[in-house]
């Protein structure tokens, strides 16, 4: 019986772990705002506010993924690289991949 309740708990924890984890990756686009990539890249990543920010929207979610991965990392460390150094620490490798898929696809 108690078994019974542990395995119970034990899944029912699980699914509701996958089911937040889910979430929290789905949508690009809310990644994009809540990380604060949009205060520098601009809505959709379409309008920097400033001239020498890149715009991001319509670029290879490949070459988005591995600049993200590569500023983080620190093998990218020229240009602007140090402003994003601080931004890119709180992001995690899913949530580059869905930022990356929400921007390639973006125009």
């Amino acid at each position: 019986m108690m078994k019974t309740k542990v395995l119970a708990l034990s899944l029912g924890a699980a699914v509701f772990s996958f089911g937040m984890m889910g979430n929290a990756f789905a949508d690009g686009a809310a990644l994009f705002q809540a990380k604060g990539c949009g205060g520098c890249h601009g809505a959709g990543g379409n309008t920097p506010v400033m001239p020498v920010y890149p715009k991001l929207a319509g670029q290879s979610e490949q070459y988005l993924l591995n600049q993200m991965k590569d500023i983080k990392s620190g093998a990218r460390a020229n240009g602007q690289s140090a402003v994003m150094k601080g931004v890119i620490a709180g992001v995690s490798d899913a949530e580059m991949a869905e930022i990356a898929k929400y921007l390639a696809a973006a125009k």
